[in-house]
């Protein structure tokens, strides 16, 4: 019996093609596929720069730090996420906090951001940076939370690496018309893969520019960025203490072709999403509300069993018939390193509910009806047995 991942990446002759393209080129790294790839998604998202990196934990950091994270800052995310959308924020030796998602998007909570505000803002402790998480690939609620993020001088930061494709007010998910900056990951699992990688959206100028030294050492080869007069064409600056997250040209190539099938990619998603929904409507489960501003990209497919107690058997049943499903998210200050920083449980409440009866589906391009049947019955099958 073959095992059905919750995701995994497809690749086709295209794609090995272009990685072939360069392997037989004269720049394995640091070439023009990288400048090509970024323009790629630049376009397709409608914003002005993008800065293509080794992984999205990379670009939340970079981009952190562009805009202006430093030690005895505070950085606010939400706790339904991988723990890279908290941790990027104690790179830069910056306070984290978390804000509570809603019971039925699974997203940040608006009405949590806006308390939250309030009540940072009677205590003195307001965050220069907000990381919303566009959980599972639906947009969060961004023209809200901008509004109420601006009102209060933070800064926004979309954790964009589930929603490569989606879409928000008819526009791109990606395009920063609601925040300072967005990044996606092209992890394998994602929507799309450049193997590992990520990148930064951003429509400032200055941000970009800073973005392309944080990636590559702090250096600069442009005469107009350096410090006097450059003493010849070999020289450079580093100008700032950066890093070598650079992406490579054979990931670029990767990541630029698969950039062809996007559409078709997140719309073979969005029908298996329906599928699901249609098959599993009368089971004690739920899955995740759609807003009707919002046309995701579905990275994954979290339902919410109607007790916690199930989720524990009917997780390893699945696995016992080979369906590898998972779990999205524990929340991330019930982490031991989020522990030692002194958080307690109760901080999200909504988000530890949820955590507890949590169970993420098998969800990818290459799912077949004979794959997808499989689960269906199994998840019927042992869900009875299990709430019986």
């Amino acid at each position: 019996m073959f095992s059905i991942p919750y995701g995994r990446q497809n690749i086709d002759e295209a794609d090995i093609a272009a990685v072939e393209a360069v392997l037989r080129s004269d720049w394995l790294t640091q070439g023009p596929a990288i400048e090509r790839f970024e323009r790629k998604v630049a376009d397709y998202c409608g914003a002005r720069h993008a800065v293509a990196v080794c992984n999205a934990t990379a670009a939340l950091h970079i981009a952190c730090l562009g805009l202006g994270v430093a030690e005895g800052a505070r950085v606010w995310t939400a706790p339904n996420t991988f723990v890279a959308s908290a941790n990027c924020a104690r790179y830069c030796g910056a306070d984290i906090d978390f804000v509570d998602i809603d019971g039925e998007t699974f997203n940040l909570s608006p009405d949590a951001l806006e308390a939250k505000f309030e009540q940072a803002a009677r205590e003195g402790t307001l965050p220069a940076v907000l990381i919303p998480v566009h959980f599972a690939g639906q947009s969060c609620q961004m023209r809200e939370i901008a509004e109420v993020a601006r009102r209060y001088g933070c800064k926004v930061l979309e954790d964009a690496s589930h929603a490569i494709g989606g879409r928000y007010l008819g526009e791109a998910v990606g395009g920063c018309r609601h925040s300072d900056a967005a990044v996606f990951s092209f992890h394998p699992v994602k929507i799309i893969t450049s193997g590992e990688g990520g990148m930064v959206l951003t429509n400032d100028p200055e941000l970009y520019q800073r973005l392309l030294r944080l990636r590559s050492h702090g250096i600069t080869r442009d005469p107009a960025q350096m410090r006097g007069e450059a003493e010849g064409g070999w020289c450079y600056q580093q100008l700032e203490l950066g890093f070598n997250y650079r992406m490579t040209d054979i990931q670029a190539a990767l990541g630029a072709s698969q950039m062809d099938r996007l559409d078709a990619f997140v719309e073979r998603r969005r029908r298996r999403v329906a599928d699901y929904r249609r098959e599993l409507e009368d089971l004690p489960l739920s899955l995740p509300r759609q807003l009707p501003e919002t046309d995701p990209a579905w990275h994954l497919l979290a339902a919410r069993l109607d007790q916690p107690q199930w989720r524990r058997p009917l997780f390893d049943a699945l696995r016992a018939e080979g369906i590898l499903a998972n779990v999205h998210y524990q929340p991330v200050y019930q982490q031991p390193y989020y522990r030692q920083l002194g958080f307690r449980d109760g901080l999200c409440p909504v988000a530890e509910a949820y955590y507890q009866r949590a169970l993420s589906l098998p969800l990818y391009y290459d799912l077949t009806d004979e794959a997808f049947d499989r689960v269906i019955q199994a998840v019927r099958t042992s869900l009875s047995e299990i709430a019986s």
